[in-house]
């Protein structure tokens, strides 16, 4: 009778790399896969952000006449059309790459209207639209991270990093590979067997060696921006700083909107909901944030946890009923938070890396 390869711990049939729940081989995972859905979540942003400060300045102008009016809607999928395509027609990481770019484009454009089509009255300054757009992006964000847990290297099974690297080599044809990527595809083939490394070799060797470009603008700046952020992330003061704030700042959230209520500001208000929201969402986090500032004498790398929770639950939950009662004007605090999450998430791991080793981190 036939064995099967079974889990002696659980009993169950243990699942074959590369075989889905229903019993079919699924696609090779692309090594990739995350940094394309990030170039197409950023280039999304960058265009509903200065698509509405366009607007804004130039009063919301309208294309079309004679009772047309060519809304970006269309635009925006034009452009998801031909981001879908250019990798359809054209091999290679940059093509790719492009597409991403171009669609995340184009899938600004759409999203950016979408108040016009969950409102009978085509609504574009509908109030909970900021929100949606908000949410749109934030299950985009989180969408990536799941991905890249799943498909880095050490992920991919070893038919899986063969055939990333085929297809870097393939990249490769006819302009040729730097060095940098070269290394790159031994790395992919390193543990795939005699073979199918000599095999890779000797493809590379058909390959002429290219430069690599002169580092761009935008590249130098994206260096000097992730110096700048490891040399924050080490200021001690700057750490406490963002503990200080993340301690005080829902607090002050709380006492505003109950002046308003006082001062009978909170009458003009059309959101109550959202203000419910952004006031339960403050709550949470102040006790959050007070447990973790009780946390911090006796176990640091908890309390960084626990103000690590905080940011998310304001990330993913407060922040949506932020958009809907300061629309737009929401985005600085996004980016505050995002930045004090960067500060938190790196001081946890320091801590958690120095409990791993047993040592005493400095205060």
């Amino acid at each position: 009778m036939a064995s099967r390869s079974r889990d002696t711990s659980s009993g169950r049939a243990r699942r074959r790399p590369g075989i889905g729940w229903l019993g079919r081989r699924l696609p090779a995972r692309a090594v990739e896969a995350a940094s394309h859905l990030q170039a197409f979540v950023l280039s999304g942003v960058v265009t509903v952000l200065a698509l509405r400060a366009y607007l804004e300045a130039t009063n919301y102008p309208q294309l079309g006449g004679g009772g047309l009016h060519i809304a970006h809607v269309l635009w925006g999928g034009l452009l998801l059309a031909v981001g879908l395509g250019i990798p359809l027609v054209f091999l290679g990481e940059g093509p790719r790459t492009a597409g991403a770019v171009v669609g995340g484009v184009g899938f600004g454009l759409f999203i950016d209207e979408v108040g016009k089509f969950v409102t009978t009255g085509t609504d574009y300054f509908y109030a909970p639209a900021a929100a949606i757009i908000y949410v749109a992006f934030a299950l985009l964000v989180l969408l990536t991270q799941a991905v890249r847990g799943r498909t880095g290297r050490s992920r991919l099974t070893s038919a899986e990093r063969t055939a990333n690297a085929l297809d870097v080599v393939l990249s490769g044809q006819p302009a040729g590979l730097t060095d940098r990527r070269r290394a790159e595809v031994r790395r992919l083939v390193r543990g795939a067997g005699s073979a199918t490394e000599a095999a890779m070799a000797q493809l590379l060797d058909t390959l002429p060696r290219r430069e690599p470009p002169p580092a761009g603008f935008w590249q130098r700046s994206m260096d000097r921006a992730r110096r700048l952020a490891v040399w924050a992330t080490r200021q001690r003061w700057l750490v406490w700083l963002v503990v200080a704030y993340l301690v005080v700042e829902p607090f002050l959230i709380m006492v505003a909107v109950l002046l308003d209520g006082v001062t009978g500001e909170l009458d003009q208000e059309r959101e109550w909901g959202a203000v419910l929201g952004v006031t339960a969402t403050a709550l949470v986090t102040a006790v959050l944030s007070l447990r973790a500032a009780w946390l911090l004498r006796s176990n640091r790398p908890d309390a960084f946890r626990l103000f690590k929770l905080a940011l998310l639950i304001d990330l993913l939950f407060g922040q949506v009923f932020n958009f809907t009662v300061n629309q737009f004007g929401a985005v600085a605090v996004v980016a505050l938070d995002l930045a004090l999450l960067g500060v938190v998430t790196a001081e946890h791991r320091r801590l958690r890396r120095a409990a791993d080793r047993g040592d005493h981190p400095p205060r």
